[in-house]
């Protein structure tokens, strides 16, 4: 850090805000854990009437299990559980209720009210491909089956 300030003020702004880089696992996590528990919320009204304030409970097949994806695969991606297949499954289910409830509505999406879906399902096709991240129950995981000097790897 201290190399960083001998430049001039452009040199001095990069060098600080590279600084933020050792938090950006930990607040890609704490993102993580927002938009799941706010997926979660999706399905929760549909299924469970809690939060209150939704469309009522869904009656179509496609619905329910839309609704199922929503609750459950919200609460995977929050707590960071298998994590990159809940959050592949969610933008799938994102990218379809885009196409069946928004896209007849013309092709923006500011204009069919589909923000949420498109915004929902592009991040989560980000933390499909960046992963769970270290503050996960995937990472906790895979910390307690790293093997260790006294245990070899199998190959």
């Amino acid at each position: 850090m201290g190399r960083c300030l001998t430049g001039g003020t452009q040199f001095v702004t990069l060098c600080l805000m590279n600084a933020l880089s050792r938090y950006a696992d930990t607040v890609y996590c704490i993102m993580r854990l927002i938009v799941g528990l706010l997926f979660a919320c999706h399905g929760g009204q549909k299924l469970l009437g809690f939060p209150p304030g939704g469309h009522g409970a869904p009656h179509e097949a496609l619905m329910i299990i839309g609704a199922w994806i929503e609750l459950a695969g919200g609460f995977l991606i929050a707590f960071g559980l298998v994590t990159r297949i809940a959050a592949f499954i969610a933008a799938g289910e994102m990218a379809v209720a885009y196409f069946m409830a928004h896209a007849h509505g013309g092709f923006f999406p500011i204009i069919n009210h589909g923000e949420a879906a498109v915004l929902y399902c592009f991040v989560f096709l980000f933390i499909f491909f960046y992963g769970p991240g270290h503050l996960s129950i995937d990472a906790m995981m895979r910390r307690g089956t790293r093997p260790t000097a006294a245990t070899p790897a199998t190959v």
